[in-house]
């Protein structure tokens, strides 16, 4: 028994001559990607730490349960993208009562698709998938007029 700062007591256990739980077995595992890891060249792991660390993040900002099956299956097909990982993006709710609920996903502060969904349910899943291709391609489309158009008159942002 022990005895840590503020005299709280933990008793430490010896896992010796018992079977080694779950958890040390996956840090073997991790143990054997950290070794390769330190095999490879500096280069490709200073690209590989400086990469987006928000890359693949979708931000979920919606608030009715509409929007939250929206949402759900709008992530769930993203995720099924490979090229999709490289983007941070978020979806935004403005709830109506007249024209059910206003539905946009973002990029770099730029609307990549805008619609209303009815409130119906049912018709959320196929407006979702679709609003998943338009992103990709609207995304890919600004990613490429990005990197070709120098203004020295516009911020990145403003193009």
């Amino acid at each position: 028994m022990a005895l840590l700062p503020g005299g709280i007591a933990f008793a430490a256990q010896s896992f010796e001559g018992q079977a080694r739980p779950a958890a040390t077995e996956r840090s073997d595992a991790s143990a054997k990607d950290d070794a390769s890891q330190e095999n490879e060249d500096p280069r490709q792991a200073i690209e590989r730490n400086f990469r987006d660390p928000l890359g693949g993040v979708v931000v979920n900002r919606t608030v009715t349960v509409l929007g939250k099956d929206f949402y759900q299956y709008f992530s769930t097909r993203w995720r099924q993208h490979d090229e999709a990982a490289r983007y941070a993006i978020s979806i935004h709710e403005r709830p109506t009562a007249r024209f059910g609920s206003e539905i946009w996903v973002q990029y770099r502060q730029q609307r990549m698709f805008h619609a209303f969904l009815p409130p119906a349910r049912a018709a959320t899943r196929p407006i979702s998938e679709a609003a998943v291709e338009q992103v990709l391609r609207n995304i890919s489309q600004r990613e490429l007029e990005r990197l070709t158009t120098r203004n020295p008159d516009l911020g990145p942002e403003e193009l």
